[in-house]
């Protein structure tokens, strides 16, 4: 499998594995996982076959490991990033002092006044990783880094989770735990804590 293929089946799986089951035709369990070769046979039914070998290249390779295998590797499912109703069975945890979120410029006023919001998803997602964070931020245009005070949101009560790829999640981030740390023009503290 090269890399663009290996990117349009992650890009497919994680589709199906976090927003819409029903477009092969599968329904996940109450937790998001599903069967491995429960997956591969509807993904062949339509028109999306892969191997196993291939489904598990794709689950290693990925660089943001959104997708994980049980430890049997029987079931397979997204670690986070869910639209579709799902209990991950994370556990509250105490996240470092300072966490990341990438966004765009469009989003800064809005984000400032109001937090971050889950939207669509089951949570909102932050990261320990600048790079990886910017990476995030670059999807819908110049990349706008937002630093998170998530250790004081922990001590005011706030509750954290953080997936086994070490993406941290939580309901919603207040607009007083928010500072700008690098707007689009790479200006430095744009906004005052």
């Amino acid at each position: 499998m090269n890399d663009k293929q290996r990117t349009k089946t992650s890009k497919f799986m994680s589709l199906v594995l976090r927003h819409s089951p029903q477009t092969v035709g599968i329904t996940l369990d109450a937790a998001g996982w599903i069967g491995v070769d429960e997956l591969l046979a509807a993904m062949a039914r339509h028109d999306h076959p892969i191997t196993r070998e291939q489904l598990m290249e794709v689950v290693s390779t990925n660089d943001k490991q959104r997708l994980c295998l049980s430890e049997d590797g029987a079931r397979i499912r997204a670690n986070q990033g869910h639209s579709v109703e799902v209990e991950l069975g994370y556990e509250p945890a105490t996240p470092p002092e300072m966490l990341y979120h990438g966004t765009t410029m469009r989003f800064v006023d809005s984000v400032l006044s109001q937090g971050l919001k889950k939207m669509q998803r089951h949570h909102v997602h932050l990261s320990e990783s600048i790079e990886q964070t910017m990476k995030v931020g670059q999807r819908r245009g110049r990349p706008v880094l937002l630093e998170i005070d998530s250790g004081q949101m922990h001590r005011d009560g706030l509750v954290l989770y953080r997936t086994p790829n070490n993406v941290w999640l939580t309901d919603h981030v207040p607009p007083h735990y928010i500072h700008l740390v690098l707007d689009t023009a790479g200006e430095q503290d744009a906004y005052p804590r």
